[in-house]
This record gives C-alpha cells, sequence and structure tokens, in this order.
C-alpha cells in the first residue's frame, strides 16, 4: 500500500531532521577489525585443531568442533551487525521502495 503525500512529507522531515542531529550520526554499529580477526583465526585455529585431532583422539577433535561452531557464532553475529550498519546508511526512501543503490561501474575500454 503505497504511502500518502502527508506521509511521505512527515517521513522527509523525520530523515531531514536525523541526518542534522551528530548525535544519532555517532550512534551505531561499529565493528572492531581486531574482534574480527581474532574470530577468523579462532576458526582457522578451531578447523585444524578439528582435523589434527581426529589422529589423536576423538575427544580433541570433538572439542576443535564446538571451537569452530562458537567462532562461526560470533563471526555470523559480527556480520549480521555490519550488514545492519549498511542498511542503516540507505535513505529511507529506498527502504520503502525496496530499491538498493548499486555502485556505478567505470568500464574502461581498452582499444
Amino acid at each position: 500500500m503505497p504511502l500518502s503525500e502527508n506521509e511521505q512529507r512527515i517521513l522527509r522531515q523525520i530523515e531531514e531532521e536525523l541526518e542534522q542531529d551528530p548525535t544519532f550520526a555517532q550512534k551505531g554499529y561499529r565493528l572492531s577489525r581486531r574482534r574480527s580477526a581474532l574470530i577468523g583465526l579462532g576458526l582457522v585455529i578451531g578447523l585444524a585443531i578439528t582435523i589434527g585431532g581426529l589422529a589423536v583422539n576423538f575427544v580433541v577433535a570433538f572439542a576443535g568442533f564446538v571451537l569452530v561452531l562458537v567462532m562461526a557464532t560470533m563471526l555470523e553475529s559480527e556480520l549480521r551487525v555490519l550488514g545492519r550498519d549498511r542498511l542503516g546508511q540507505l535513505p529511507i526512501s529506498a527502504w520503502l521502495s525496496g530499491n538498493v543503490r548499486r555502485p556505478e561501474r567505470h568500464d574502461v575500454d581498452d582499444t
């Protein structure tokens, strides 16, 4: 159901007010590269323990597998926050219409 002109005007006013609010722009989700790198490293170490643990003992391999599951869950939550942050950068009109801005491609002709 499309919005009326009055509703669209109100949404534009809200969007403009939020853009002008300096505290609103700084709120939100920030990802730590260090945390993401440590989670990725933990994931790789868990995979190595799982594979190497198969040659040593089933319990070691199982512990590595549990580590992989924990790290994968943490990585998924980090990526979810990143997606939410990127989605928050879209204007409200893009949310309502379902349009996503795609970066323009500048192809260079090598002839």
